[in-house]
């Protein structure tokens, strides 16, 4: 009693009126299904049997109907149906051309067996991906007591040990919980130490540049180099970027040989690269004249912030259609391998490859991948690299290409950017470039 006209339409003329209506794919996915069947027939009958010539004929009347129809739905006036795209019509041509050629044996092992070991391979990716994720977030997930303390390490008082302030807060635990428990001794605080002054200055200073999420912090030791004793020693800092200083370092006096250790935080309200600058300022005792000396500037490094992440590739293509900001860098490097390219692409931008490289051919001479990131602001950044490698160079094999960069705000794009050509040639050992340089004056 309750049934509708749709209801009551046989499936033979509502799978009809869904062609007509200008869904190109699913013609496309007819025409290709129905192409497998014949092929399948085929394989099992042979070419001469009639049953297999039968049903290759009603194959092709369809395809090359859809084929037809797709091409014609502009000269109707009384239909608004697009035109079939390109690629499209070109599936629909292959199958066409597979059917009509017996000897085309490389093209019916394509459409019986070699899609199929992709489809399964493209699947076992994606459970795989499924799996790491969901291992990643129980390793992420933590529980905690309802009544445990939240420790804000800006507002925790600081113990003094001898003339040194120390901070209670646990730099380790902080490592931990940012997942950098694996750094190597290469990862260490010696390349977080930016000299300020030079040696011959009379004072000496260096910083050492703790990264946390939201903040950095900067404790500056500084060291008397003459025999005067320095008075209203100051540290006066300014930024460039989206960064705002928290807290002042205070004045001190530093006796002669002295050294004072000084902390301030910085606090980062975005993933956008950074520029710390300033000088210090003093008197000498006993005469009233300002001295001034210009430090060195603390460059933010925006891989701090970046961290490598997995979406849907529904939802890159969504993101990367919505965002506005797009930033393209031209490919300019010494690296002859795809795969060892976008490896090199992916370790220096802190990104995680989303187009899975099983599928990958070592005598393949382009590539395309896609590369997604998310910063601890929640910021997203998507690259896609689209390489090729060219022969017919005078210096042999030769990547060119270009990298796309899309993002929301544009110092994440513009940061990217400006890292990936700064770092995208690698440097060769000693030894091998003598040798290129020798077979070069041969």
């Amino acid at each position: 009693a309750g049934s509708t006209a749709d209801d009551e339409v046989p499936s033979e003329e509502m799978f009809r009126r869904l062609l007509l209506s200008g869904n190109h794919f699913l013609s496309t996915a007819l025409s290709i299904a129905l192409t497998k069947l014949s092929l399948r027939v085929a394989a099992e009958l042979g070419d001469a049997h009639d049953a297999s010539k039968m049903m290759t004929v009603r194959a092709l009347v369809i395809i090359c109907g859809c084929l037809e129809f797709g091409r014609s739905c502009h000269k109707e006036k009384s239909l608004s149906i697009p035109n079939m795209s390109q690629d499209h019509q070109e599936r629909l041509l292959a199958c066409i051309n597979v059917l009509l050629d017996p000897s085309a044996t490389a093209l019916r092992k394509l459409f019986l067996t070699s899609s199929r070991e992709v489809f399964d391979k493209f699947l076992a990716n994606k459970k795989d991906a499924e799996k790491k994720s969901a291992g990643s977030e129980d390793a992420d997930f933590k529980l905690v007591e309802p009544d445990h303390i939240i420790n804000f390490r800006q507002l925790r008082s600081q113990a003094k040990l001898g003339s040194a302030e120390i901070d209670l807060d646990d730099d380790a635990d902080i490592s931990k919980a940012a997942g950098l428990t694996g750094a190597t001794a290469e990862d260490g605080p010696t390349q977080r130490v930016h000299q300020l002054t030079g040696f011959t200055d009379m004072i000496y200073s260096e910083a050492a540049v703790t990264v946390h999420d939201y903040d950095i912090v900067l404790e500056i030791l500084m060291i008397n180099r003459s025999s005067h004793v320095l008075t209203n020693v100051s540290v006066e800092l300014a930024v460039v970027g989206d960064l705002k200083i928290v807290d002042r370092p205070q004045s001190c006096s530093l006796a002669p040989g002295g050294s004072q250790n000084i902390k301030t935080s910085i606090k980062v309200s975005s993933t956008e690269t950074g520029h710390v600058f300033g000088n210090i300022a003093f008197e000498v005792h006993g005469s009233q004249k300002t001295s001034v000396i210009n430090i060195n500037d603390i460059h933010i490094d925006i891989m701090d912030y970046i961290k490598p992440a997995t979406c849907e590739a529904a939802k890159f293509r969504r993101m990367w259609a919505e965002f506005e900001w797009e930033n393209k860098v031209a490919v300019t490097t010494n690296i002859v391998d795809l795969e060892a390219y976008l490896t090199h692409i992916m370790k220096i931008t802190n990104m995680t490859c989303l187009t899975p490289l099983d599928f990958l051919d070592e005598d393949s001479q382009f590539l395309a991948a896609n590369l997604y990131a998310k910063s601890v602001f929640g910021e997203n950044a998507l690259v896609n690299v689209s390489i090729a490698r060219s022969e017919g160079s005078s210096v042999g094999p030769k990547i060119t290409g270009y990298i796309r960069i899309r993002s929301k705000t544009q110092g994440i794009a513009l940061s990217l950017g400006n890292r990936i050509n700064a770092n995208q040639r690698i440097e060769k050992p000693e030894e091998e470039s003598k040798g290129d340089t020798v077979a070069v004056a041969q």
